[in-house]
């Protein structure tokens, strides 16, 4: 599915619809703006303020959304990375993560959400299919001991390992459901087969069960 771009006299909106995992953060944040179930255009830019469509784009989990500003519009002229590199661990969900980053190699719009569950099609990204597959994994793993990392942002590598997890390595806290940082590392490996007895974490059961998945 190709990607869908709006301009509008201030900023220009792209949506790419391979990405969406259907958080409704837009629809929800501004009906106006982001229009939901329309029959043609849903994209409308110009609906509201630049720094309010700015700030939704900003909330959307996936990276479907984002948006460049207009010379002279009041919007910055690109999206910046964020001052704390985090993944968010969703309640029976994927892995959020908000940061400067790439993943296989390739550049992310600061956000990007990976499957856990073991189940996507669009591996290494999420599709929803944890709903239709019942996945069940808590958003609210065990907090463990760690100190403050020296720094807190910069480039943040995702590299899936083939028939195995997420090898991530840079600045990262891992933040619960709730908001809660639980961990804080320079280099972890994040479970993608959905059977880790240590979720988020891999704990070798992907081997076990025979999973099977591109990568590195």
């Amino acid at each position: 599915m190709a990607t869908e771009t709006a301009r509008g006299q201030r900023m220009v909106v792209h949506f790419n619809p391979v990405r969406c995992v259907h958080s409704r953060n837009c629809v929800l944040g501004n009906p106006k703006v982001f229009v939901p179930d329309a029959d043609g255009q849903w994209l409308h830019p110009d609906a509201a303020s630049a720094n309010e469509v700015e700030a939704i784009v900003r909330s959307c989990p996936s990276g479907a959304l984002t948006f460049e500003g207009i010379d002279g519009g009041s919007a910055a002229s690109l999206e910046q990375a964020p001052e704390v590199n985090t993944v968010r661990v969703r309640e029976n969900g994927p892995l959020a993560f908000h940061a400067e980053c790439t993943v296989a190699g390739e550049p992310q719009p600061f956000r990007a959400t990976l499957c856990r569950c073991g189940l996507s099609q669009n591996k290494p990204f999420c599709d929803n299919r944890h709903w239709d597959g019942g996945f069940i994994a808590t958003g609210e793993p065990a907090q463990q001991a760690s100190e403050p990392l020296a720094a807190r942002n910069g480039l943040l590598a995702i590299e899936p390992q083939k028939d195995g997890p997420l090898k991530v390595i840079g600045n990262l806290e891992v933040v619960s459901g709730t908001g809660h940082t639980i961990n804080r590392v320079t280099e972890t490996w994040l479970c993608r087969c959905g059977q880790s007895k240590n979720k988020p974490y891999c704990d070798g059961s992907h081997r076990k069960v025979g999973f099977e998945a591109a990568g590195a």
